[in-house]
């Protein structure tokens, strides 16, 4: 009976550790295992006992020679086959050498070069040494009394990595709304990790090169964004990373993608609109939503990095998709801000209206921005600008913010169905 224990980092890494009851026979033995990842370190592995049977690890071996036809006819050089053909003639003989297309048989008759896409089948005595069909652990142990033994082994793995995934629902009036997470788990590691305990860790670990294999492509299951759940998650931090324990036991399968409900659907107030525009980053006018991860907000939660699907109540009672961002893991008491696209009725442009070189090194460029606002109702857009050099912001039509060495803000209040212009002159030495 295996007890297992899978904690899942964010990207490409797990840690397996499980509990096994195993028959040793005194002395020296080898102890075979042959249901672990394909993507296990090696030089990660850990075996010890678990209780009072003691017994001494002398050597640990990964075994990953596994078996398919080019490897079979590999190891079964100079030996002797046999070779079914399409309509049912045999050949025997010693195999030569073989490629993707062919192969070189020698044969009573003399050398003969068959065709692999003729054949139906190839027969060996027995499987060559060494070839396994799953990747095997093997251990040489010294063990001073028979008898069962619970073992302790654990690993890390490639092929297993976690995100978050939240969908949030704006209401009608654009002022709050739900958010609601869930956790997606995907196994790519080669093992199945039945009735399993799991961990996840949110966080940035630090790693060396990884010296696991190319991954394999999984299934990916559809998430069901309108379903209630309990939360099923317990948080709590450790070290420097925050982690999660899933308060039931589940099955992880290899080649799969598990969602499991993070939290309830939380209601998330004081949330605000906001509109803005920088030349340097396009010509449109983006929207974007913002809140705080307050407890006083209706969340005050650590949220890991991961995907926001963004909805709009209709007044149909509909919810409608309109636009997703990416956050970073977002402490408790940090701000939220979803880009969610382009806007349809807001139209900003940029012109440089004149141009001096006042000396060798001092230089002043007058600029004009017009906002067109053709919404039904009045708005504020922030106006980015981002000087470079040593710069000062001179005789500018409305008040800003100097957010950083490379960028000032203008928050600018458009009038509903009108047009408003901000100019302003930048003086760079």
């Amino acid at each position: 009976m295996r007890d297992i224990s899978v904690t899942v980092y964010n990207e490409n890494l797990g840690l397996v550790h499980e509990e096994r009851a195993i028959a040793i026979p005194s002395g020296r033995s080898e102890l075979r295992c042959d249901d672990v990842a394909a993507q296990l370190d090696p030089t990660s592995v850990h075996l010890v006992p678990a209780d009072d049977g003691a017994f001494q690890v002398l050597e640990q071996n990964f075994q990953y020679d596994l078996i398919n036809s080019d490897r079979l006819l590999e190891r079964s050089l100079h030996a002797a086959v046999q070779v079914l053909g399409r309509h049912g003639e045999v050949v025997d003989g010693r195999l030569l050498s073989f490629d993707a297309g062919s192969l070189v048989l020698e044969t009573r008759d003399g050398v003969k070069m068959l065709d692999r896409g003729q054949l139906r089948e190839l027969s060996v005595p027995s499987l060559p040494g060494g070839l396994i069909s799953r990747p095997t652990l093997s251990w040489l142990i010294e063990c001073p009394s028979p008898g069962d033994r619970r073992t302790r082994l654990s690993y890390l793995t490639g092929g297993l990595s976690w995100h978050a995934e939240y969908v949030a629902v704006i209401n009608a009036a654009a002022d709050g709304l739900s958010l609601a997470g869930w956790v997606s788990i995907e196994n790519r590691s080669g093992a199945s990790y039945p009735d399993a305990k799991l961990k996840l860790v949110a966080g940035d670990v630090h790693r060396v090169a990884p010296r696991y294999g190319p991954e394999r492509p999984g299934a990916r299951l559809l998430m069901q964004m309108d379903a209630a759940a309990a939360p099923q998650f317990e948080e709590r931090r450790f070290f420097e990373y925050h982690l999660y324990d899933l308060q039931r036991r589940t099955t992880i399968a290899d080649l799969e993608t598990k969602q499991v409900a993070f939290f309830e659907p939380a209601a998330v107030s004081r949330v605000q609109k906001q509109y803005k525009f920088d030349p340097w980053r396009g010509p449109k006018v983006s929207a974007a939503v913002e809140f705080k991860n307050t407890k006083e907000s209706g969340l005050g939660m650590p949220l890991p990095a991961g995907t926001v699907r963004v909805y709009k109540q209709d007044e149909d009672g509909t919810a409608e998709f309109v636009g997703e961002d990416r956050i970073g893991h977002t402490p408790q008491d940090e701000s939220v801000r979803l880009a969610v696209g382009n806007v349809f009725d807001v139209v900003a442009e940029i012109k440089a209206a004149d141009y001096r070189r006042l000396s060798d090194s001092v230089t002043e460029t007058a600029y004009e921005i017009s906002v067109r606002n053709r919404k039904p109702e009045a708005i504020t857009i922030l106006v980015s600008e981002h000087p470079v050099g040593d710069w000062e912001i001179l005789r500018p039509s409305h008040e800003y913010t100097r957010k950083d060495a490379h960028t000032v803000e203008f928050p600018v209040e458009a009038p509903a169905g009108g047009e408003v212009k901000v100019t302003y002159r930048v003086r760079t030495r």
